[in-house]
């Protein structure tokens, strides 16, 4: 699949921009500051409605460029999709503040969930290192992006997930504040929870937990073609509750989670917060059986975050339309051995975005179409042809 055309109005750093694409590679061109990033992020975003950069979403909605200039109430991003057989959908969504997104499947309403799974993207940026290097969070939001673009039923799940645990949390935090206060919490509340709680955890952790199997084997492969070492790249599931095997039974599962519950009540209560679930699983990720993390040089470290997108690259691509490719200010950070091993494997992507800061970063062998990026202080970012 492809992008043929994106249309930006307040978004980010753009005020209104519309951009055409050819098939193939495509290099923004620009300084830094100047909104390169910020395109590719708006195509990446309608593909599991997360930002590689930022959390909240209303971060996406441009700032006024002048103390006159009211708030923007909200951002649009629309894209033209083309895919097999040279069909195309015009995909619109409408990040609106303080309100519930819109979204548009060829100029029909539809709600933003039904736009998941139509266009598939895979980022690798800077920012992908906190995989391997940062909180367990980053790496089950790695997991979760890609799942919701394999199954986009999942995001629901994840959703449903989050609430129950943020209510069940909440419930653990006043527990907290009842033993502070020398009184025995009721926990009558906190167990009627626990079923959905424990049911919801079960299909998240299997769904990952799956992922993780399928993945294995396209990310060794990459780490192989461009890490330069002889030592094996692995991942491994690790799930909150211990017992997760790929294709177990998510009743079963739910009930042994039901159980850890059940016999934690009370030190969940001292501490305040759950400490079992979905929200605290986690990846293990090792190369040649020693950890990745805190042992592996800063150039290995690059190479398995690479490996990791690359992976998922080739896990999208197994229903014959591959996605599209985005290659944020990689070049730059990368050895001569890594960057030929990268331009060997993106040959496969029937459509790459690339960003960067100079030209003779991108690889000539790349033959790309280049577009060029400024910002101007009374239009916002704009882009044309070099």
């Amino acid at each position: 699949m492809r992008v043929s055309h994106v249309a930006l109005d307040d978004f980010r750093s753009y005020r209104h921009a519309v951009v055409e694409f050819a098939p193939g590679t495509t290099v923004l061109l620009g300084s830094n500051g100047q909104g390169k990033t910020n395109l590719v992020e708006a195509v990446s975003y309608l593909s599991a409605f997360s930002s590689h950069r930022v959390s909240a979403e209303q971060a996406l909605v441009r700032l006024p460029l002048s103390a006159d200039e009211a708030q923007p109430g909200g951002a649009v991003v629309r894209v033209r999709l083309v895919t097999a057989g040279e069909r195309e959908t015009v995909i619109e969504l409408e990040i609106v503040r303080g309100k519930a997104n819109r979204a548009k499947v060829n100029r029909t309403q539809v709600r933003p969930r039904e736009v998941l799974g139509l266009l598939k993207s895979v980022v690798f940026s800077p920012e992908d290192l906190q995989i391997v290097r940062g909180d367990p969070q980053v790496r089950r939001q790695f997991l979760d992006d890609l799942l919701i673009q394999q199954h986009p039923l999942i995001a629901q799940v994840k959703s449903d997930f989050d609430k129950v645990a943020r209510q069940r949390a909440a419930l653990m935090k006043s527990a907290q504040s009842q033993l502070r206060r020398g009184f025995t919490p009721d926990f009558s509340t906190v167990e009627v929870w626990d079923d959905t709680f424990a049911l919801l955890s079960a299909q998240l952790s299997l769904a990952r937990v799956g992922l993780v199997e399928e993945l294995r084997g396209p990310a060794a492969h990459a780490y192989e073609e461009i890490g330069g070492s002889p030592r094996k790249l692995d991942i491994e599931f690790l799930a909150s509750q211990g017992n997760c095997p790929v294709g177990g039974d998510v009743a079963t599962i739910a009930g042994e989670l039901k159980e850890i519950l059940a016999s934690s009540r009370m030190k969940e209560a001292e501490r305040g917060v759950n400490l079992f679930g979905a929200h605290r699983d986690d990846l293990k990720l090792t190369l040649g059986g020693m950890p990745v993390k805190g042992y592996a040089s800063h150039g290995e470290t690059w190479s398995v975050a690479l490996s990791l997108r690359l992976g998922a690259f080739e896990l999208l691509s197994r229903d014959g339309d591959t996605p599209i490719l985005i290659l944020d200010d990689v070049f730059a950070e990368l050895d001569s051995s890594r960057r030929a091993g990268l331009t060997r494997m993106i040959t496969e992507a029937e459509q790459v975005l690339i960003t960067a800061a100079v030209a003779d970063d991108v690889p000539q062998e790349l033959h790309a179409q280049v577009h060029a990026v400024h910002w101007d202080p009374e239009l916002g970012t704009v882009v044309g042809d070099e």
